[in-house]
């Protein structure tokens, strides 16, 4: 390939064909989007025809062609089948004449973070308005040709008819003279009767899924310029460490090897700054990774030299074991511990997770005398912008980041470290440079998912009944890595603690003092994944404690079906990702579908007479609930494996059931990883593990289940997360499927370590 796959911004306006005529419309998110200064050049800006919206989504071309903007970025999710499918619909749009295009990082677009499955559930509504607001202005201008009433007519299969006379004109007959109307208040555009949406549950085919298998899909590894070097980097093992002296003779007569550069030192707060160390410049990869490997450094460990995960281990553990701040507060759970008939008590752990996308973290970078390009396969470009600019000491309009196709992510690529390397490299070199990281430096300068310790006491009656649950966590929070406390806030528990819909009378919550060492970031459900490793299998304990039925523990632990009000939580706010509780409440009664829905499914009931062995675990995370059911069956060689998984999901209104599906399917491969190998250790302040084959390596094609049943509750909720939900009711339930089959309790990951040569 010869060129970078990018929307040039100042010909954005003739390549959507608007220099002859045609409907250009933008959509202002939010007041926030609305106040804040736009760079110059930026591509919505270009494109803006006279009297419209700068916040460019959506063009109608004379032709017919629609072109659709997706303004987030796609990393195998689908998302770009799935926004532009919102707008079509809406618009009344054939997806066969729909053209998709990928926004540059700007402001104008709102929000563009692909993160915190927040894509379709926080863009559900005003992106349907974008095409809601084009369909009215083409309906308009039809019945003005026709001088007859707009309620009279209808848009639909790219044609506006009018259904008297069944007279009909395409959308690109209609293009210029809809340009010329006034675009609609956004009070007075009026949606579609969701069941004329026909795409939203229907299996739309991956758009981009031909391009993956041709090759044509350019990812950020793909991209070439004009007298591009490669460099790879020689980061410090240890976060803030320094190099004390280098030899990098060696390195230099490596044919293909160009320079050897000091690159900057980073400084606290972390943030998304170069890594520090030496980078090797050089022709190709091939080169730079050779030179890289002959440098002599010596290196000073700084501050985390002496971050031990086995001692760090011992200091949550203590922290949890002793009374901590009360975040969560319903009756008095100490005076009914200390009264109840008997009192049950696990600690769990989960130690710090990598994120292991199949595509390292690269960036392209061009730096002229008045603006900075930058090329990268990210999840968060407006991000990569403000740091690249940070970085460079330059305004943020000298800044532009254009997003490839992402290998997979999982909230790696939100972090724009990659990016502000590559930016700086070519500033200090002055050509176009590509900085590649390598699956080692992928593991080993990671911004790893915070490492956690929780213990759960329950409380229970003379017969059995839970009267008071105290739920203790301590773990580094991930605001450390932006120069805050590193001990969690109240607003870190959502996560699964404060927004836990259980109906037991007497509740407390509790965060222990934590400190945080290293870089840490957030994974794929982030703090969701240890708290629904931890309360999914402390029930169950309770259920065999009990020589009850983990599901009947379950819903009576959950109560009766019922929104769970600030007071009936314990709590003074919840943040709840974001969104009024009165649009996303804590419901009891969805948790509870989705556990009798999957337990169906999976005929729960018979597993005993079938002689099969099954672990079930639910959990609510983004606004979505879950529930899942593993089962476990041990091979005749004695391995243990992963033989069905059955997954129940109440999303809300979903919107393109295959891609859904293939998210639940996906989660369950990942939160199997992450349960059965996943863990990152550190030894005198550095990451212990280099690649696959001896840290968190993914679970391979043999290893996979048997069979994945996916079931999509349907639901007239507002939409909630899909791409993360998924994956804490999987490493708990594999546990309890394990305990099941063998007896024995697994209360830390990866669950590997603890099967020892019984392996999983």
């Amino acid at each position: 390939m010869t060129g970078p796959l990018v929307i040039a911004r100042r010909s954005f306006l003739r390549g959507l064909n608007l220099a002859v005529g045609g409907l250009t419309l933008g959509f202002s998110f939010s007041a926030r989007a609305q106040k804040a200064p736009v760079p110059s050049g930026s591509q919505a800006l270009d494109a803006t025809a006279p009297g419209l919206n700068p916040n460019v989504f959506l063009h109608v071309a004379p032709d017919g062609l629609v072109t659709i903007v997706c303004h987030r970025s796609e990393m195998g999710q689908g998302i770009r089948s799935s926004l532009p499918v919102l707008i079509a619909d809406e618009l009344g749009a054939q997806m066969a004449r729909v053209k998709i295009r990928q926004a540059d990082g700007d402001v104008v677009y709102g929000d563009q973070n692909t993160d915190g499955s927040n894509s379709i559930r926080g863009f559900y509504e005003d992106l349907r308005r974008v095409g809601a607001t084009a369909r009215m202005m083409l309906i308009e201008a039809a019945a003005a040709r026709w001088k007859v009433r707009a309620d009279e007519c209808v848009a639909k299969d790219h044609l506006v008819t009018h259904r008297p006379t069944k007279r009909r004109l395409g959308f690109g007959a209609l293009a210029v003279e809809a340009a010329r109307r006034k675009i609609p208040e956004p009070k007075t555009v009026v949606l579609r009767p969701r069941s004329e949406l026909t795409s939203l549950t229907a299996n739309m085919p991956l758009l981009d899924g031909p391009a993956y298998v041709t090759g044509q899909a350019m990812f950020g590894a793909d991209v070439r310029l004009p007298g591009m070097l490669t460099v790879v980097i020689a980061r410090p093992p240890v976060v803030g460490g320094t190099i004390v002296r280098f030899d990098a003779a060696d390195a230099l007569a490596v044919p293909g090897v160009v320079k050897v550069v000091e690159m900057p030192q980073p400084k606290v707060p972390w943030h998304f700054q170069p890594w520090g160390g030496l980078a090797v410049v050089a022709e190709n990869t091939w080169a730079a990774m050779r030179g890289r490997a002959a440098l002599h450094i010596t290196w000073a460990a700084g501050p985390n030299g002496a971050y031990d995960s086995e001692v760090f281990k011992a200091a949550l553990s203590k922290a949890v074991s002793v009374p901590g701040l009360v975040a969560r507060k319903v009756g008095d759970a100490e005076a009914a511990l200390k009264s109840a008939a008997r009192t049950v008590e696990a600690e769990y752990h989960v130690p710090h997770l990598p994120h292991l996308p199949m595509e390292p973290p690269v960036a392209v970078a061009r730096m002229t005398s008045d603006l900075c390009e930058v090329w990268a396969p990210t999840q968060n470009p407006q991000a990569a912008q403000k740091e690249v600019a940070r970085a460079l000491g330059v305004p943020l309009e000298k800044v532009r980041v254009h997003v490839t196709f992402l290998g997979g992510a999982f909230g790696r690529k939100a972090k724009a470290d990659f990016c502000s390397e590559a930016a700086v490299l070519a500033k200090m070199l002055g050509v176009p440079v590509r900085m590649q990281f390598t699956r080692e430096d992928d593991l080993r300068h990671d911004y790893v998912n915070t490492v956690s310790t929780n213990r759960l006491t329950a409380g229970l009656d003379p017969s059995g009944r839970v009267v008071a649950l105290r739920y203790r966590t301590a773990f580094p929070s991930i605001q450390s890595l932006f120069g805050d406390p590193a001990t969690p806030e109240p607003e870190d528990l959502q996560q699964g603690v404060l927004d836990l819909a259980f109906a037991v009378p007497n509740l407390t919550a509790e965060i222990g003092v934590a400190t945080a060492h290293t870089r840490i970031g957030w994974l794929r459900s982030v703090y969701n994944i240890f708290q629904g490793f931890s309360i999914g299998s402390f029930v169950d304990e309770l259920a065999h404690e009990r020589k009850a039925d983990p599901r009947d523990v379950w819903l009576e632990l959950i109560g009766p079906p019922r929104k769970l009000s600030l007071s009936d939580l314990g709590v003074k706010e919840l943040k709840n990702y974001g969104q009024p509780l009165e649009l996303h409440p804590v419901d009891a009664g969805r948790l509870r579908n989705v556990i009798d829905r999957v337990t169906r499914a999976a005929r729960w009931d018979e597993r005993g007479r079938d002689g099969r062995f099954l672990g079930l675990a639910a959990h609510r995370s983004f606004l979505s609930y879950v529930a899942a059911i593993v089962s476990m069956i041990k091979r005749p060689d004695g391995k243990l494996v992963v033989d069905e998984v059955w997954v129940a999901l109440d999303a809300g209104i979903i919107v393109n059931a295959e891609r859904v599906r293939a998210q639940m399917e996906g989660s369950v491969i990942f939160g199997m990883s992450l349960a059965l190998y996943g863990g990152i250790t550190m030894k005198n302040g550095a990451i212990e593990q280099e690649n696959f084959r001896d840290g968190g390596r993914i679970v391979r094609m043999g290893e996979a289940p048997r069979k994945t049943w996916v079931d999509l509750m349907e639901s007239d909720a507002a939409p909630g997360g899909v791409g993360e939900p998924g994956v804490p009711p999987i490493a708990p339930a594999i546990a309890n499927a394990v305990f099941a089959l063998t007896g024995q309790r697994v209360r830390e990951l990866p669950l590997i370590k603890a099967m020892g040569r019984q392996r999983v």
